[in-house]
């Protein structure tokens, strides 16, 4: 049997289940782009979310909010399969701003809910925790930045003193509990966030987050640009995986444009996110080494890192890899003997890791602090809907390269996934090791394979709308985009690995100690910034 027609298989059954359940309560279309599109009424919305999630097993990508001319649009984008994308759709009057919560069923989608109700003022009936959530007290009340309404232009209405100020939701009411803050300042480079961790003595039984201090608008900001202004923003948001956020957003925009990006640009592409994949990771095992206080070890780890930074400023003039994926392909080509360093640059780290790597991991004093810490079982971390390394640290298989493959993973690289079981400190970090390792394979494949041709092409200015993914070195990033008729940005909304990740992060920290907390963060490797968004 051909793959095309496994797949309408797969989609008339699922058709057929939905129509068998619900009936004329939904109705089903067939876009396009080949998603599978149902559109039910709000009153089974939930349902068929959940169904979505637990029976058919979909991931959940995003939601998207849209105010639109003569009506709300909420998208919740599933990823899975066959078929690979279903888009469940929900339009309603501009003047009703309440529809029913589905975090009741899908938990993952506990956090994209309240951002929507900060963004846009809808309020999800029977979500327990809306309010104060990306816009702190620092905000007017009512002030719903991604609105049509709102001028980005202009700074926003600062909240008064006489308004409500955040209280956190006590749980732990014994006799001799208490409340320890975390932050919201750090030492170092670390953006600001704050976690109150309750506690009666030494394990920590709650943990309450709050994110969001510095909200930037990325999504609003982008509205009204060109595509190559744009990618700009898609990429800047958060230094530490610049390549992959572009590639996403040019991704949805090649889509829209129905432009195919020349075979040496994808692997250009491919090569250089799997460097930035394998920097962040070296990035985020020094962090690791950091957080239990082995200090040769440390130092040591340092330098990797700089060593591959100083490769990266080599080789494209940032160090952080700005400016190199652009809409079409790449903003640039590059020599033989200039990839070819690089290539010998990364096996060299690769071989340092490796020894490295082997001394800390048979140190009992590190392995105390990271081995049955932090434990997140793959129930929950199918749940929550985490992703990337942590994910992956706790047996769920969630490879954007693997499960929904684009560019040079299609069919150009292949790539061995590293999964682990036990869900704690040591899981993850056995994961990052792995993957680090993989990506110096991959990027030698990738430069290997790489023929003379054309690294770009233009990209025409149609209207449309396309999801663009790509597996951040965090894990899955999602970008939604519409172009209007000019070829401008008219919505934009990413979602990034930080922020499903940090939904989750109570979950590790909850029944240890309050000494593990830092290992624990460390461990997951998240970025303030990329949630910061």
């Amino acid at each position: 049997m051909t793959e095309p027609a496994s797949h309408a298989m797969h989609d008339q059954a699922l058709q057929r289940e939905a129509a068998g359940r619900w009936g004329a309560a939904v109705r089903i279309s067939h876009p396009a782009d080949g998603a599978l599109e149902i559109s039910p009424n709000p009153e089974v919305l939930s349902e068929v979310c959940g169904w979505l999630f637990h029976e058919r097993g979909y991931a959940l990508a995003t939601v998207v909010a849209q105010e639109r001319a003569q009506a709300w649009r909420l998208l919740y984008l599933f990823w899975g399969g066959p078929p690979a994308w279903v888009r469940v759709r929900i339009e309603m009057p501009l003047d009703r701003t309440s529809l029913p919560t589905i975090a009741d069923r899908v938990h993952a989608a506990d956090w994209h809910e309240r951002e929507i109700e900060d963004l846009f003022g809808l309020s999800f009936v029977g979500h327990p925790r809306l309010g104060d959530f990306v816009l702190h007290e620092e905000w007017a009340e009512g002030t719903n930045p991604m609105r049509r309404s709102f001028d980005a232009s202009r700074p926003p209405a600062a909240g008064s003193a006489g308004e409500p100020r955040w209280r956190p939701g006590r749980v732990v009411h014994a006799a001799g509990a208490f409340m320890m803050p975390v932050g919201p300042v750090f030492s170092g480079a670390a953006q600001a966030s704050h976690f109150l961790l309750e506690t009666i003595g030494e394990e920590v039984l709650r943990t309450i987050p709050r994110l969001f201090y510095k909200y930037r608008g990325v999504e609003k900001l982008a509205e009204g640009r060109t595509v190559d202004r744009a990618v700009l923003i898609a990429e800047r948001f958060t230094g530490t995986s610049a390549v992959a956020h572009a590639w996403a957003f040019c991704r949805a925009v090649e889509t829209i444009a129905g432009v195919t990006v020349p075979r040496r640009a994808e692997l250009l592409r491919a090569a250089f996110a799997e460097f930035e994949r394998f920097r962040h990771h070296l990035a985020a095992i020094a962090g690791i080494v950091h957080s239990t206080g082995m200090t040769v070890a440390s130092s040591q780890a340092d330098l990797l890192v700089e060593e591959a930074l100083r490769s990266a400023g080599a080789a494209v003039g940032h160090r952080y890899l700005f400016g190199q994926v652009v809409p079409g392909g790449m903003y640039r080509d590059w020599r033989k003997d200039q990839l070819d360093e690089l290539c010998r640059t990364v096996e060299s780290l690769a071989r340092r890791l490796d020894t490295l790597s082997r001394m800390f991991r048979f140190s009992s004093s590190f392995l105390d602090r990271l081995e049955q810490v932090g434990i997140v079982g793959r129930g929950q971390a199918e749940d929550f809907g985490l992703v990337g390394p942590v994910a992956r640290g706790s047996g769920v298989e969630a490879d954007l390269r693997t499960m929904l493959p684009y560019g040079s993973y299609r069919e150009l690289l292949r790539v061995e996934g590293h999964v682990e079981q036990e869900g704690d400190g040591y899981a993850r970090l056995r994961v990052l090791i792995a993957e680090a390792q993989e990506s110096a394979r991959l990027i030698r494949k990738a430069v290997a394979r790489l023929e003379p041709g054309p690294v770009r092409v233009e990209i025409p200015a149609v209207p449309g709308e396309a999801i663009g993914w790509c597996e951040a070195p965090r894990g899955a990033t999602f970008h939604w985009v519409r172009l209007d008729g000019d070829g401008r940005v008219a919505r934009y909304r990413l979602t990034t690995p930080s922020f499903t990740n940090w939904h989750g992060f109570h979950l590790a920290a909850e029944r240890f100690a309050f000494q593990d907390f830092p290992i624990i963060m460390a461990t997951f490797g998240l970025s303030t910034a990329e949630g910061d968004r």
